[in-house]
């Protein structure tokens, strides 16, 4: 999430995103998706979160990490210090490696207690862990429909439904149907990304914080 966040240069969350995805393929008692996406709704290019817990194979090469679509190409960048180009024939491009521990780093600045020592300002942490969670709150207000009704709602978001359809065959490669084990469509959510609230929907702002247990209490300002 740090890296497709970097990449479109955005330093504040998304003012609109939704969820698609379920606990699909399982049987447990899990309620946490292992088969989602979450749209991020940025004016440059949409951020789209994608997480696959069932069976996939790699994507040139990369297990996890961020593909980058542009019109000269591609770009895929499995880890924060190597990334890859590509062509629009998919022919490779360029190489990139290099960058620091940031492990590494973190480990150095608790012991030195100097917040200067770090390689990114806390607030690049936040702002990344928000997208995930407004992406899990969208989910959490949402409700199951089948594969054409959830298609019908993402028309007008091209990336999305082509999004949405690249689930639906990576479930339908570990025999999950959509039309039996329905998927949950998440909630459109509005934000103002300066207050970092929902817009007209209390549900959604109540699941931003939650009712802590006295005297453990965080302060609505620190």
């Amino acid at each position: 999430m740090d890296i497709a966040r970097w990449v479109l240069r955005e330093d504040h969350l998304s003012s609109r995103v939704f969820s698609v995805g379920g606990r699909l393929g399982y049987i447990d008692d899990g309620e946490t998706p292992n088969t989602q996406f979450v749209f991020h709704d940025y004016p440059d290019a949409p951020l789209i979160f994608e997480v696959r817990g069932l069976k996939t194979p790699k994507y040139r090469g990369a297990g996890v990490g961020v593909v980058i679509d542009c019109e000269g190409g591609s770009m895929v960048i499995p880890s924060y210090s190597t990334a890859t180009a590509f062509d629009k024939d998919n022919k490779e491009i360029k190489k990139w490696s290099g960058g620091g521990s940031h492990h590494g780093n973190w480990i150095k600045a608790i012991r030195s207690r100097k917040f200067s020592d770090l390689n990114a300002d806390i607030l690049e942490g936040h702002l990344s862990s928000a997208l995930c969670h407004t992406g899990n709150i969208s989910y959490r207000l949402g409700a199951t429909d089948s594969p054409d009704a959830i298609k019908e709602k993402l028309k007008a978001d091209k990336s999305a439904l082509e999004t949405f359809d690249r689930m639906a065959a990576h479930l339908a490669d570990n025999q999950v149907d959509l039309t039996l084990t329905k998927a949950t469509l998440g909630a459109f959510l509005k934000m103002d990304p300066q207050t970092e609230r929902f817009l007209d929907n209390d549900k959604a702002n109540a699941l931003l914080t939650r009712d802590y247990r006295k005297p453990y209490v965080v302060p609505e300002t620190v």
